[in-house]
């Protein structure tokens, strides 16, 4: 039975509009935000307190509804609930919106506000981290679904079972909803469209998207960019389609109700004004990402008949919220009872710290002296990771064989670990965030280094999060080869070494790619594996430690003075650095080669490793931009072009990436280094 009756309207209302104007005096203190989504979004808000599964005194309760606000400038909204849901959001922290170390900040960042699931701004980011959450869940119900039908066929068809372990094996072990509030700008953004449309095809009934139909843009009306029919769109996709009047506090509970119990994921049209109750503004584009003042805010507190003061709200109010989420910790203490005990052991299991996992990983052995793409090594590592960790998740954009990503051992999603994004980079990256937040799942995806591009995005929100989401770009360099310039990524690497939080590791060979899934698994971060499409001499074994510092010495001088030269690469450029090594030191010239297959570890170390690290003049070699490099190199032998069609052999020395070109290079600056 609903909780919205004509009987508590006129306090729901009340409810509804006090909500409104705490809203709108957040923006007012702050002097910046964005009052008008909030106050249009007032009524849903306040019938949506009393749908969800919260339980503020454990924000991670793992059976908990899911709220992510795709429109992340509508932060002033998020703030206020979570204050008065009980989290733990002061009124002082109100206050201080948008301002310095504030809890409050511009948009909701997860890990930084207590009740925030995920970080979302960037438009569209949100609905596809709402169909991620949505995914994981169905993935661990299956999971859950599967270890207590084992239990019971163990059990014996004949004996009697526990009645929970009936319930259990069902696949609502997790029966919670995952709902997203969006906009306009989130669906007119393309990342909408992709996830939306893997939404539909898993048939995520749990999903539901309320969309906040205000027809109005920073620019002013929809109409002049945006005339597509929303309602069509989404019923072809796969999704239920309701609609209502978002200020009508019955119509919003009954589309709630109805999607709800819709097996298909759902999209709510809710009819909104922008700046609701904003006087004159109401309705008005000025009202999206300025503050009203405090005189209009005033007049229309007096004529809404509520309280004049700022941050005011009363008792009956706060009780309406607070009681909507009272049911919190009974409803978790009740899921908890209902668990079977296989379930309990699999979450348990799912939930451990990772670090008591991985000294069961058996990685493969690769033999030196054979010849292996790194992309191919990184395939054999991924699926030995898949036998230690059933958490370990992910898939490509449409590339799994060419990416090397399939899992043998598991099939696909949902009753598998292995996931089909299609050609999605955008919404997949979203979708991996949102698993990695989830609570169970160690994501991972793939795509041709170059499509890094189209999911960039995504990769900056993993990093402003620290989410544990692992990046496999294959075809790293111009060793594409005939595919040509659109094909051969020559500025990603430096754009993504540039990234805070993210660690990027260009192994140099198979072996050193063990070296680095082991830092990048024990990290408290994203990770990106650069690899090549060509194969590759396999070089000998590597420790974790030198992996650990970003750049070891991979091979010394065979000469009995000091090196003169230090030859500094990464990835396929080290076998050419210790080709053109062999050649300097046949001219007498002291060498020393220095892997780095992680730039950002090892602009970590303290200046004394570095001055230990290098020898004599620094050449670093890079088949990208590289203009990094020059922190650490004397000169940089890059590509300053796009790359060209021909085999990736004639490339490499087409663009002076050769041994020979390498050693000469190194003499010039070695000769410089006498002078």
């Amino acid at each position: 039975m609903s909780a919205i009756t004509d009987e508590n309207l006129p306090l729901l209302t009340q409810a509804a509009n006090e909500l409104r104007y705490l809203c709108a005096d957040i923006v007012q203190q702050a002097n910046s935000g964005h009052p008008g989504a909030p106050m249009g979004l007032a009524e849903v808000a306040v019938v949506l307190s009393h749908h969800l599964r919260l339980n503020p005194k454990n924000p991670r309760y793992l059976n908990r509804d899911r709220l992510v606000f795709s429109g992340g400038h509508a932060s002033a909204l998020v703030y206020s609930l979570l204050h008065l849901w009980g989290f733990e959001v002061s009124m002082q922290d109100l206050q201080a919106f948008r301002q310095l170390d504030s809890t409050t900040p511009g948009h909701p960042e997860f890990a930084h506000t207590p009740g925030v699931e995920i970080t979302t701004g960037p438009l569209g980011q949100g609905i596809a981290n709402a169909v991620g959450f949505a995914m994981a869940q169905k993935r661990a119900n299956a999971m859950l679904a599967k270890v207590d039908s084992r239990a019971v066929r163990e059990n014996g068809a004949c004996e009697k079972v526990d009645s929970r372990a009936k319930v259990d094996s069902s696949p609502e072990v997790l029966n919670h909803f995952v709902y997203c509030l969006c906009g306009d700008g989130d669906l007119q953004e393309g990342i909408s469209y992709e996830a939306c449309s893997l939404a539909g095809l898993h048939q995520l009934g749990k999903l539901i998207i309320i969309y906040d139909s205000n027809g109005i843009t920073i620019e002013g009306g929809t109409q002049i960019a945006f005339s597509e029919n929303v309602r069509a769109r989404f019923e072809a996709q796969g999704f239920s389609v309701f609609e209502c009047d978002g200020h009508n506090l019955l119509a919003i509970d009954s589309a709630l109700e109805s999607a709800k119990v819709s097996p298909k994921p759902s999209l709510i049209i809710a009819q909104t004004t922008i700046g609701k109750g904003a006087l004159e503004l109401e309705g008005s584009h000025k009202t999206h990402g300025a503050p009203l003042g405090a005189e209009l805010i005033a007049k229309a507190k007096k004529q809404a008949g509520i309280s004049e003061r700022s941050f005011a709200i009363s008792d009956e109010v706060g009780f309406v919220f607070r009681a909507c989420m009272e049911k919190g910790a009974s409803l978790e203490a009740l899921w908890e009872r209902n668990l079977s005990a296989q379930a309990k052991s699999l979450l348990d299991s799912l939930t451990a710290p990772l670090e008591q996992k991985v000294d069961s990983i058996s990685y493969p052995t690769f033999t030196q002296g054979d010849s292996l793409a790194t992309r191919v090594s990184n395939g054999k590592i991924l699926n030995a990771l898949s036998q230690a960790l059933p958490n370990f998740i992910g898939g490509s954009a449409d590339l799994a064989p060419s990416n090397n990503t399939t899992l043998l051992d598991s099939s696909d999603f949902p009753s598998g670990n292995n996931l089909h994004f299609g050609i999605r980079e955008h919404s997949m990256g979203a979708i991996c965030n949102a698993f990695a937040n989830y609570g169970l799942f160690l994501p991972f995806c793939a795509t041709f280094f170059v499509f890094s591009d189209y999911m960039s995005a995504s990769v900056r929100i993993a990093s402003i999060m620290r989410a544990k989401v692992f990046y496999i770009f294959t075809h790293d360099s111009i060793g594409v080869g005939e595919d040509g310039a659109t094909h051969q990524p020559i500025e990603q690497l430096s754009h993504f070494r540039a990234m805070p939080n993210l660690l990027v590791f260009r192994p140099a060979d198979a072996n050193e790619n063990i070296a680095c899934w082991q830092v990048a698994l024990e990290s408290n971060a994203p990770s990106a594996f650069v690899l090549s499409r060509q194969n590759l001499p396999v070089l000998e074994p590597v420790a974790k430690s030198q992996a650990q510092k970003g750049g070891y010495v991979k091979k010394d001088s065979s000469l009995d003075n000091q090196a003169q030269i230090t030859l500094l690469a990464s990835g396929s450029e080290v076998s050419l650095c210790l080709q053109a090594q062999e050649l300097l030191e046949s001219s007498g010239i002291a060498t020393r080669v220095v892997s780095m297959p992680c730039f950002e570890l090892l602009c970590e170390q303290d200046s004394s490793y570095h001055k230990e690290l290098f020898a004599g003049k620094v050449l670093a070699v890079e088949a990208a931009r590289g203009n990094e490099l020059y922190r650490f190199a004397d000169f940089v032998l890059g590509l300053d072009s796009f790359g060209k069609s021909a085999k990736g052999e004639q490339l490499f020395t087409h663009f002076g990436l050769s041994a020979e070109h390498i050693a000469k290079i190194a003499k010039d600056l070695a000769k410089e280094s006498l002078c």
